[in-house]
């Protein structure tokens, strides 16, 4: 379980593929987190299990990604260098200062416009299957980011977030451009209701 909201931004260091699918290598940068093996690591709003102890990686962060996470996220895509948000799983002491995020992407989505002038402004193409999650001022994450919905255009199949300074300075959402793939995992409550409506409410 995550809240969200990231607290360091590491980069990919190496990609290596593997008979099980890939070994990611990330460096987190100077971050003073220093997870044990088999510790859960949310990277770009993956949650990742860590593979080998960093010390032996001269403080590198290890990670295997099996071929289901690598079709159903965006990790495949990245390349070395690239930037990527990191959070460690919450405890029952955590700040709840985001909102529940289970690291477990339902999809990729593409950014398709970038406004900065009166606010920075991301406006995404989610799948079109994760629209009818998709809540006015309700929540989502992208790539590890708690979020909130600025807009939602169903007949157009976008929606909008506003970034404030602080998303923009600690987190990889301030070089998003167009035709960048992202990370998307609704709000469990929405996707729970939605689900149930869909598959187990009485019909008419």
């Amino acid at each position: 379980m995550f809240t969200g909201l990231v607290q360091a931004l590491g980069k990919i260091a190496e990609l290596t593929p593997t008979t099980a699918g890939s070994r990611v290598l990330v460096d987190p940068c100077g971050w003073d987190h220093t997870p044990a093996l088999g510790d859960s690591i949310a990277v770009n709003g993956c949650c990742l299990t860590i593979a080998a102890d960093p010390r032996s990686l001269r403080g590198m962060f290890a990670f295997d990604v099996v071929p289901e996470t690598l079709r159903m996220t965006a990790l495949g895509s990245l390349t070395p260098g690239a930037p990527v948000n990191l959070e460690h799983s919450a405890t029952p002491t955590t700040l709840m200062g985001g909102h529940m995020v289970q690291g477990h992407v339902d999809g990729v989505g593409v950014v398709d416009s970038v406004q900065t002038t009166t606010e920075w402004r991301v406006r995404i193409r989610p799948p079109a299957e994760l629209m009818q999650m998709m809540v006015p001022k309700g929540s989502v994450c992208v790539d590890g980011v708690s979020l909130t919905l600025a807009a939602v255009d169903p007949a157009r199949g976008t929606i909008d977030v506003a970034l404030i300074p602080t998303t923009l300075a600690k987190t990889n959402l301030g070089k998003a451009k167009p035709g960048d793939r992202c990370n998307i995992e609704t709000d469990m409550i929405a996707r729970t209701v939605v689900h149930w409506l869909n598959h187990y409410s009485p019909r008419a």
